[in-house]
This record gives structure tokens, sequence and C-alpha cells, in this order.
């Protein structure tokens, strides 16, 4: 906040309602460089730019999946399924769920079987044996879940 309230309830009040400093005036403009700046730096902290489940580690920015350092190719599809799967991990997702996140936004026709062709080309590329996947599992009748690594 940048403000000419300068009593210490309004400077109490204004970082209560969020904000990440007070600053009153007059004020000097290396003063503000140096707030922004420290603001700046904790937003590059927060490194939200990847998803980690266990080895993988999912480029949000780049579109780019990694087995630890090795870079995995990925389809576009295979990309919005695995960001679906790993910002859910742990979760059961129905079908239906999956399907309405990833394909049915403008309600075009999906084939019924688009999720599962999907997700088999998905488990040959990431798992060791994807006929007895460990990562993307099936839970019968349900749906599928992502186990956390």
């Amino acid at each position: 906040m940048l403000t000419a309230c300068d009593m210490e309830t309004d400077e109490v009040s204004g970082l209560m309602a969020g904000a990440d400093d007070y600053i009153t005036k007059p004020f000097s403009l290396s003063v503000l460089r140096a707030c922004v700046e420290a603001v700046l730096r904790r937003l590059d902290a927060k490194d939200d730019h990847f998803i980690q489940s266990g080895e993988y580690r999912l480029d949000i920015d780049l579109c780019k999946l990694y087995s630890g350092s090795d870079e995995i190719t990925i389809s576009a599809t295979e990309y919005r399924l695995l960001k679906y799967f790993m910002s859910n991990a742990g979760q059961v997702l129905t079908k239906e769920q999956i399907l309405a996140a990833l394909w049915d936004n403008q309600g075009s026709f999906v084939d019924e079987n688009t999720l599962s062709v999907n997700i088999s080309r998905l488990r040959a590329k990431i798992e060791d044996e994807s006929k007895s996947p460990k990562t993307i599992k099936t839970i019968h009748g349900m749906g599928y879940v992502w186990v956390k690594g």
C-alpha cells in the first residue's frame, strides 16, 4: 500500500487486509524500489512453474515432462492429462470429471474410447510395465488415480 495515512492503526489495518507492504507519503523512490524488489523475490521463490510428483516433474511454462533429468516427449493431450492428474494426485478422478476438464469445454463430442486410448499411450511412456501400472492406476468402476510418488 502506498498512502498518506500514517497512523499505526492504519498500517496494521492495511497489512491485516492483505497488503504485502505499507509505505506512507512522503516516501523515497529507493525505498519504494527496494520494497517492490522484495515482493518480486518472494514471488520468484515460489517456483510455481513446476508440478512435482515423485520422480516426475511437469514444466508448466514449457509443457514438458521430466523423469529426473531426462525429458519424456509428450503430446499436447498427454500434457493436459498429466497436468490434471498431477494437480489432483492421490484423488480418484472419474472418467466424466476427466472428460469434462480436458475435452468437453466447448460441448464437442468425444468418443468414449478417447480417454482410455490417451491413458494407455501415456502409460506406455511413463510406466515401467504399462500392463501393471504403478503411477496411473485404474480404479475399477470409478476412474483413475495418479499415485503420489
